[in-house]
């Protein structure tokens, strides 16, 4: 269940605060309300604000001192700044010190909630960079990507190499093998590692909102957008943009992408400025970017751009060496998660592991033990709290005319994949190596939507 977004609205007007609480409670927030600048800080501990819409006058403290306590208390808190007496002055220094935007009154309900939409989408972008750099740590080194065998020994020196230059870098391998993190590690490792390292998955955000989630727009460029937004590539000016699933980057997107690799340059929709970026571009993908290039899917020119260097990362069934180490690097993971003490594996249960061909790869065996986990594992792992791997009689290899066609095959594979995956289609279409637009395409080829 996803977790309420909490709204903090500070106002000495009785009759705003209590349009903008009801307004905020029927599309779904959860309000605290607060009459003076003075009571604002005094409701800060009880809970974590996602936003803040803030008054400039009033009466004591006025909004410019509190958006200042504000960003001390939480410099990740958008603060949304409101006035019946606009002044450029006050404008502008609202915005040096933080601010999202300077609304003036009085309010217009659609364009206050297309705000608050935009203000949560960069909450959460920024939530989910620092969530990453958590989980990689601000000092990622190779001694986190674990893997001891020879092919994984190979992907860490590339990624020495390829770190002390500055060339994009492409990073192929299937799903589930861990591209995102080899692009972290990489960024990391690089004179750029104290940057911002940026992941987008082109294959998950809309076609038409993909150009101005990576280049930004101004204000009035399209409907809803209600203030300029900066995009992704300029938030991550000075460190890298990891674009993964490239190969499902629309037509016009890739030319546009193109010409931010060649000119060092991007222009936000409805914008006739562009602004110059330094950004190192890591790219990913999970098909054969020249099959791609053949059937016209991805422009050439592009390709090229990209595959400057490649780093191949193999699937987990071409290095079962590694299983071991990754079985102990997650319980220990979920041991603190869980606040377990698992031991370890039973011989048999690494057996049946080592036997499998992990279709989903490392992330289909770091769900696998996560599941084990939420079940309740005792103090080790066991067969039987490997569910996928029950024992089954052997089958009797089919006659040629009983091969299923290519279609059948795939449909059962999708299957087994939603079952697998609790019917989650996001994880599901990563575990087949597919985006989530062709899993559904799939669905309702095979009539199962």
């Amino acid at each position: 269940m996803a977790r309420q977004v909490h709204v903090l609205v500070v106002d000495d007007d009785a009759e705003i605060r209590g349009l903008l609480a009801e307004a905020l409670e029927h599309w779904g927030y959860r309000v605290a309300l607060a009459g003076t600048a003075a009571e604002a800080p005094e409701l800060l501990p009880a809970r974590a604000f996602d936003a803040a819409f803030c008054d400039i006058r009033m009466p004591g403290t006025d909004g410019i001192e509190l958006l200042r306590q504000l960003k001390r208390h939480d410099p990740s808190l958008e603060v949304v700044m409101m006035t019946g007496f606009p002044e450029v002055a006050t404008a502008v220094e609202a915005l040096k010190l933080g601010a999202y935007d300077y609304l003036t009154k009085p309010l217009h309900l659609d364009e206050l909630r297309h705000l608050l939409g935009r203000v949560l989408e960069r909450r959460l972008l920024q939530q989910e960079v620092h969530d990453l750099r958590s989980r990689l740590g601000e000092r990622l080194g190779l001694e986190e990507l674990v893997g001891v065998s020879p092919a994984m020994t190979r992907v860490k020196e590339m990624m020495v190499k390829v770190a002390a230059t500055d060339s994009p870098v492409l990073i192929a391998g299937e799903s589930g093998t861990g591209k995102e993190l080899v692009a972290a590690g990489i960024h990391r490792l690089s004179p750029r590692g104290r940057g911002p390292f940026i992941p987008v998955n082109c294959g998950a955000i809309p076609a038409d909102l993909l150009e101005s989630e990576l280049f930004g727009h101004v204000r009035g460029a399209f409907s809803g957008a209600v203030a300029d937004t900066l995009g992704l590539f300029r938030s991550a000016d000075g460190g890298t943009v990891f674009l993964d699933e490239v190969a499902e980057l629309p037509a016009p997107l890739q030319v546009k992408l193109l010409r931010v690799l060649q000119e060092k340059e991007v222009r936000p929709v409805g914008s006739a400025k562009s602004h110059a970026v330094d950004v190192r571009v890591i790219a990913a993908t999970n098909r054969r970017l020249e099959e791609a290039v053949r059937e016209g899917s991805l422009r050439q020119d592009l390709f090229y751009r990209l595959d400057v260097v490649r780093v191949d990362i193999p699937p987990l069934r071409e290095r079962k060496a590694d299983i071991p180490a990754l079985v102990a690097h997650f319980l220990h993971r979920f041991n603190r998660r869980f606040g377990r003490e698992v031991t370890g594996i039973a011989p048999a249960a690494m057996a049946a592991l080592m036997a499998h061909d992990f279709p989903g790869n490392v992330r289909e065996l770091e769900n696998l033990l996560e599941r084990a986990y939420a079940l309740g594992v005792g103090r080790e792992i066991t067969p039987g709290d490997l569910p996928s791997f029950s024992a089954r009689p052997p089958e009797a290899p089919p006659a040629a005319g009983e091969l299923p066609t290519l279609a059948q095959a795939e449909r059962t594979l999708i299957l087994r994949a939603l079952e697998l995956y609790g019917n989650d289609k996001d994880r599901a279409a990563r575990a087949l190596g597919i985006s989530r637009r062709t899993l559904y395409r799939r669905l309702k080829e095979y009539g199962l939507l």
